[in-house]
């Protein structure tokens, strides 16, 4: 972990999970544990007890509602719902259950039950192969404390109000709630003993901006506080009393990160066009209707995936019909007259109706969500395309369906789409009635039978996240198969390149919403492959949009037809960081420093 560098330079070593760079004094913390005091309980006492723990659990619902409302109003609703966990514990009837039968059976304080009980399931999840698992036991930690807080009437989280100057933190762990409390004046960014790119924490670091190494272990051990260090949060490294050379090194990275961010700023106004003049629009992906300032910002022609589930998680009851309108039609009339891509409900798998209690699955990624969810709930799924119709008034709104995996799906959706129309026509509603409604491509029984969907359909979007899952069957949060999840393996550009066909032959057009669309070194690629549009994050859209501007369509094709013969996943990528790395060296300079 630890290695000498040049001129006696401490090089400590982890994973980078947020970018960047930092200089300061580190600031050690390590979390106060509080002994949790046991009492035994007269019979007439337990009643009183069982009350004490309900509105623990009550404010600390409160409270963590409170901070996820923060953090959508501060970072969006996608990040928020990292808090969508540690709710879900104050909902679990099996562990709540368990800390009542404690209290009663044992005649012992809620506190001392409620931190028994969670000590047993924390260790349970923390023996969990699922390097994604294991990362949860953050969060259930984080609710535990703060349910024992407000139970031991003490103070709940990370306190630096104390700091005269700016620091890196140095910690064994951050919990989310540490985390989305860190004040960027007083903090620099953090290094942590343990974690992964999975953990909440690193997700809300790079929200916040701010440089992030974790799982540099022993490293409370090796740091002190007030010892002046930089944290690379590009290459993971933790540097302790670094040589001037060294600071140099990074001053410059440091330089080319801000000619980088001004040559951005450039095109932001600019549309999207390769060098030998063909348009491609660069859209952006959004989860609440507050992140269409960020798609004007960034310079996004538009919205390629609204991801309309975040109005229903974590809620009594699904919204209603002109709540989800307002929402719609707050986009689309800001937008106007850019095109606005509404998903419909994509629900289960790793997100959930709080209002609709599903059966325990075994396969929940394979299993009730998404379309199929809808197909089944047919009220709940009028409700959405009602509003989705009606916003369509107003601006230049698309209906997308997640997870067709063939014809039926997608013909059933499309009725009632058209009854829904009735409808509207019924009241007197007005709505677009030339409205165009396309598919997701993200299950390989898709591709196989694009041609049939090509015929219902007016537009294709390749959800390139699920359809690398499910074709490789690879679940890429596991860390120990997570090297076979590969963007350029073979298969998948196949797949790729057999949707891109049927929609060439039916005049559609596609788009990528997934990941691959807001890698730069993958551009190049998938425009070769038959895509037309690329959608991403709204932070991205410059870096692609700076990219696409320094190709030629010509090169792409040629680099995705030679791609298509080849049989190594590594050969091609490296093929890939090539042409992108020539077209555009700027963006991949800013990450490398010599040290």
């Amino acid at each position: 972990m630890a290695a000498a560098g040049d001129q006696g330079n401490r090089v400590l070593r982890g994973i980078p999970v947020s970018p960047g760079v930092a200089r300061g004094k580190t600031y050690v913390w390590q979390r106060a544990e509080t002994e949790v005091p046991r009492w035994e309980l007269r019979e007439e006492e337990i009643p009183a007890e069982l009350d004490r723990l309900e509105r623990a659990l009550v404010a600390t619902r409160q409270q963590l509602l409170d901070v996820q409302r923060q953090v959508t109003e501060v970072m969006g609703a996608e990040e928020a719902s990292i808090f969508d966990a540690h709710l879900l514990v104050l909902e679990d009837r099996v562990l709540l259950d368990e800390v009542v039968r404690v209290i009663r059976r044992d005649r012992v304080n809620a506190e001392y039950a409620f931190h028994q009980v969670a000590q047993k399931y924390m260790a349970a999840l923390a023996r969990v192969e699922d390097e994604y698992l294991r990362e949860r036991v953050a969060d259930m930690r984080d609710v535990t404390a703060r349910v024992l807080s407000h139970l031991m009437g003490r103070a709940h989280g990370l306190d630096l109000s104390h700091l005269r100057e700016p620091v890196i933190i140095v910690a064994h762990d951050l919990t989310p709630s540490d985390t989305v409390q860190l004040d960027k004046t007083k903090v620099l960014g953090f290094v942590t003993e343990i974690g992964s790119q999975t953990s909440h924490a690193a997700i809300l670091a790079r929200s916040l901006g701010l440089p992030a190494v974790v799982g540099v272990g022993r490293v409370l051990q090796e740091v002190e506080s007030s010892v002046y260090a930089l944290l690379d949060g590009f290459n993971g490294l933790l540097v302790l009393n670094p040589s001037d050379q060294v600071l140099f090194e990074y001053g410059q990275l440091v330089r080319r990160q801000i000619s980088l961010e001004e040559k951005l700023r450039e095109v932001v106004d600019q549309p999207g066009v390769t060098l030998d003049g063909v348009r491609v629009p660069i859209l952006a992906n959004i989860e609440q209707a507050d992140d269409v300032e960020a798609v004007l910002a960034c310079g996004a022609e538009g919205v390629g995936l609204f991801r309309t589930e975040y109005l229903y998680i974590n809620r009594p009851h699904p919204p209603a019909e002109d709540e989800q309108y307002e929402a719609y039609r707050r986009v689309a009339s800001t937008l106007r007259p850019r095109p606005v891509i509404i998903r419909t409900l994509d629900l289960g798998g790793d997100k959930f109706l709080s209002h609709l209690v599903a059966q325990q699955e075994m396969n929940p990624f394979l299993g009730w969500r998404a379309i199929r969810l809808c197909l089944q709930q047919p009220e709940m799924f009028s409700v959405q395309l009602r509003a989705i119709l009606r916003a369509s008034a107003e601006g230049k709104v698309k209906v997308m369906y997640p997870m067709i995996s063939g014809l039926d799906e997608l013909c059933q959706a499309n009725e009632l789409l058209e009854r829904c129309k009735a409808q509207l026509r019924q009241q007197g509603l007005p709505f677009d009635e030339q409205i165009e409604t396309g598919a997701m491509i993200e299950i390989p029984s898709a591709v196989l039978v694009a041609d049939a969907l090509a015929r219902r359909s007016r537009f294709f979007s390749i959800g390139t996240n699920d359809l690398i899952q499910y074709s490789l069957a690879v679940d890429r949060m596991n860390e120990r198969i997570a090297h076979l999840y590969e963007p350029t393996h073979p298969a998948i550009l196949r797949l790729i390149r057999m949707t891109t066909r049927a929609a060439e032959a039916a005049g559609l057009r596609v788009s990528v919403c997934g990941e691959m669309a807001g890698e730069p070194v993958l551009v190049p690629l998938l425009l070769g492959l038959g895509v037309h549009e690329l959608s991403a994050a709204p932070p991205l859209v410059p870096r692609i949009k700076y990219l696409v501007r320094r190709i030629r369509m010509n090169e792409a094709r040629d680099l995705a037809e030679w791609a298509l013969t080849q049989e190594s996943a590594s050969a091609i990528l490296r093929r890939c960081e090539e042409l992108a790395h020539d077209a555009a060296p700027l963006l991949f300079e800013t990450r490398r420093v010599d040290i």
